[in-house]
């Protein structure tokens, strides 16, 4: 994928871009710091229909998959928006904003079933 030259020299995109990854880093770091190897069981899910059984436990390995999902939306959307850039500035601006949107709800919504636990 060849990355236009104009891209790398839009001060919006980049920083944009650098929002993302302080915000990947900020994933990862939190989710792996608030792990505990002695732990076996976290809540991952929780249903709000269910009147019993409104928490469902899992492994670390479920809770690990936030740091995955984190890594793979930055890695899409920058793909995304290196691709549509020349297609249109805003758009591919949008689409960076998007990836902003989705890794502060991962951040948020990870955080609050590491502090369930």
């Amino acid at each position: 994928m060849i990355i236009p030259k104009q891209y790398l020299r839009d001060r919006l995109v980049l920083l944009i871009v650098s929002v993302n990854v302080f915000l990947t880093f900020l994933l990862c770091t939190l989710t792996l710091l608030r792990l505990d190897t002695g732990h076996n069981s976290y809540i991952v899910q929780y249903r709000s229909n269910a009147t019993i059984n409104a928490f469902q436990s899992g492994s670390s390995l479920q809770l690990i998959s936030f740091i995955v999902f984190g890594l793979l939306i930055l890695v899409f959307h920058i793909a995304i928006s290196v691709r549509v850039y020349p297609i249109h500035r805003q758009l591919a601006v949008t689409v960076l904003g998007l990836g902003t949107l989705l890794l502060t709800l991962a951040i948020i919504v990870s955080n609050a079933l590491l502090v369930l636990r």
